[in-house]
């Protein structure tokens, strides 16, 4: 047994002495990687039984641990790629005593231009409130783009958007803010918009397509009692409005709307029941007045007034309310419009129209007694954004209030048929003209002054202005030089009340004009002497209430 017991540990020596005597061949397990452009981790094994060292001179390749002393694993990380080209380098791993190495190739793909959509099927509804009527789209890319909506796709747009590709071409992610209108439409509209290169030459790899799907509006029967009620919901809907009538009660009972019923004038069988006139107050809204407007074409009247925030809007009407040809009176104030769109002018049946309270710069060139041979009553009052003294000792233009008009706009007060023209409260400046040289004003007759008794003959040969007229208001505005004879000696004078109307002037002009007329007569005894049937008003010269 001692025997036995000697020979085996003899043999366990001489193994331990061949173990110790044996080296590790230098080497790694691969010569050879290979990642994707977005980069990565790979595991290499290291065998040694020294120390060793591991460099490379790419700085998107990193190995850790970046030296050693024996066997072991080491990871190379693969930054992401920057470029659309692949790109390739060597990692070496080197005997710090025997110089010996082993060179390890890696190669990275380059990222192809792609712009993709995370959701490329957008669906919207046909109606939500402004503000509201929008949504967002995140597209990933690695090439800047352009955004090409098809031009028969104008009800939707899309925001400016800032993609930032400051390190190459390596995708981000950018969110893309588009707005859509309300579908008018009875049908459902598509839209396939599209993701450009801005740059030229650039071959897409992967493109996509948004589609974006909008449903169709809500049915409304024309021309009928529903139809109407219809629309008047929507429209205070859409208006905001503070106060909105109850869809569960008869229309018959909604405030401020007036229903055609057997007696009334203008009134047929196939009106009976709808809406003859509606007022739409208290509201807020930054668009044109909404569409289903288009569907009350039994409406003689309408009226608008009370948006909030007037001063800081620019609206135009829009073009629905052009289909009601058959208006006769219109009131559109307070609303914050800056202009009246050409088709305004199908609406030939008007007889009344105030667009008072708004923030024109100058008066709506469609105004013409052409365009409106039916109107009666002009009223543009209180056009002022900005509440401003002196005009030349500001810096503010947008002001509202007729400013651009160089001068007087003689065109209204050639408008002969006007029974009523108020221009209160803007910045209307220069002189009233006189229109001596101006042909295309009549002056008084004889056979007209002499067939009247009541007309003074201090009228013959004098400009014929605003002969029907019985209201003219333009206090409270910029107006200045001297009055015309015309107006001195008009036969409505009187009745227009000038001291409160006419003459009452403020402020200065942008030249540092003062407002005011040099010839302002001292009272109106010179006019009831040569209007001897007129009667002067007892107690008071003139009604001291003004218009704003």
């Amino acid at each position: 047994m001692k025997l036995r017991t000697i020979y085996t540990i003899l043999a366990l020596v001489a193994l331990a002495a061949c173990t110790k005597d044996r080296t590790v061949e230098f080497g790694t397990n691969r010569r050879e990687v290979n990642v994707g452009a977005i980069g990565g981790r790979e595991i290499i094994r290291v065998a040694a039984d020294q120390e060793w060292i591991a460099s490379t001179d790419k700085p998107w390749i990193t190995v850790s641990p970046a030296n050693g002393r024996g066997s072991t694993q080491c990871t190379f990380i693969i930054d992401s790629a920057l470029t659309a080209e692949p790109r390739s380098g060597v990692v070496r791993i080197q005997n710090v005593a025997t110089k010996q190495y082993t060179d390890i190739s890696v190669s990275q793909e380059g990222f192809p231009y792609a712009i993709e959509v995370e959701e490329s099927n957008i669906e919207v509804a046909n109606y939500e409130t402004y503000g509201n009527r929008w949504f967002d789209v995140k597209v990933r890319s690695n090439v800047d783009f352009t955004v090409d909506i098809p031009g028969n796709s104008s009800w939707l747009q899309c925001e400016n958007y800032n993609l930032r590709l400051d390190r190459g071409v390596r995708p981000r992610e950018v969110t893309l803010r588009f707005n859509w209108d309300i579908n008018t439409s009875p049908r459902e509209r598509l839209a396939s918009v599209n993701f450009k290169p801005k740059k030229s030459g650039i071959t897409l790899d992967h493109q996509d397509i948004l589609s974006v799907t909008q449903e169709a509006a809500e049915p409304i029967v024309e021309n009928t009692r529903q139809g109407d009620s219809v629309a008047l919901l929507c429209i205070s809907r859409s208006l905001n409005m503070l106060a909105q009538w109850d869809a569960s009660e008869s229309m018959d009972m909604w405030d401020n709307v007036v229903l055609w019923k057997e007696g009334m004038k203008g009134y047929t069988e196939d009106k009976k029941g709808r809406v003859r006139s509606a007022q739409f107050t208290l509201f807020f809204s930054k668009e044109a007045l909404p569409f289903e407007v288009r569907y009350l074409t039994a409406a003689e009247e309408l009226y608008f007034f009370g948006n909030a925030n007037t001063f800081l809007l620019s609206l135009s009407t829009g073009d629905d309310i052009a289909a009601l040809t058959q208006l006769k009176r219109l009131t559109i104030g307070a609303y914050g419009l800056t202009e009246l769109p050409q088709s305004f002018t199908a609406l030939k049946n008007l007889e009344h129209l105030d667009i008072g309270s708004n923030n024109f710069m100058s008066v709506p060139e469609i105004l013409t007694p052409e365009n409106f041979p039916k109107l009666r009553t002009l009223i543009m009052n209180a056009n002022q954004r900005h509440t401003i003294y002196d005009l030349s000792n500001t810096v503010k233009t947008d002001v509202g209030g007729f400013i651009e008009e160089k001068e007087f706009p003689k065109r209204l007060l050639k408008w002969n048929q006007l029974d009523t023209l108020i221009l209160s409260v803007n910045y209307l400046h220069g002189s009233l003209p006189d229109f001596l040289d101006d042909d295309s004003v009549p002056t008084w007759t004889k056979e007209e002054v002499e067939a009247v008794d009541s007309l003074p003959s201090i009228l013959i040969g004098k400009k014929k202005v605003l002969p029907t007229t019985k209201m003219f208001a333009v206090n409270y505005n910029r107006l200045s030089g001297t009055l015309p004879d015309w107006l001195l000696y008009h036969p409505a004078l009187d009745i227009w009340a000038p001291y409160s109307f006419i003459f009452n002037q403020e402020g200065k002009t942008t030249d540092g004009v003062s407002a005011g007329f040099s010839n302002e007569p001292v009272s109106l005894d010179y006019y009831y002497e040569l209007y001897p049937t007129k009667h002067k008003p007892v107690g008071e010269d003139e009604v001291t209430d003004s218009i704003k």
